[in-house]
């Protein structure tokens, strides 16, 4: 089965979906919509939904750090939805060093996270 790409925009949150396996060029076309659509709405919160998505090869989601290093200023806050530690694992490697985090089956905790003001920016705002 070859995977499948949904990208959308849903308040103030991009939603990527991949569904079945994906592949090197399926997560660049998933990029390139993310920061289409983070451009054109103003947004830089993304979900992931991988809750059905197949492990690929780690090869795969490894190319996705060499799609982060090409995003110069943009900066992305993302969640990760997945159903097994395995996905989990391959998210981090896809992700490394950058403002993510990963959750086990759970959208609504994936979007609280999102939604929440970075402590950073707290602290920054409070005098």
């Amino acid at each position: 089965m070859n995977g499948a790409l949904w990208v959308e925009l849903s308040g103030d949150i991009i939603i990527a979906r991949v569904r079945g396996e994906p592949t090197v060029e399926l997560l660049a076309e998933c990029q390139a919509q993310v920061i289409q659509l983070a451009g054109e709405a103003g947004r830089t919160r993304v979900l992931y939904d991988v809750l059905e998505m197949h492990p690929p090869h780690v090869d795969v989601p490894w190319s996705q750090r060499a799609l982060d290093e090409k995003l110069g200023d943009l900066k992305l806050r993302r969640a990760i939805v997945v159903p097994t530690a395995k996905l989990a694992y391959l998210a981090r490697l896809a992700f490394g060093e950058g403002d993510y985090r990963v959750f086990y089956n759970d959208i609504a905790a994936a979007v609280a996270w999102l939604t929440q003001v970075p402590a950073a920016a707290r602290q920054s705002t409070v005098r």
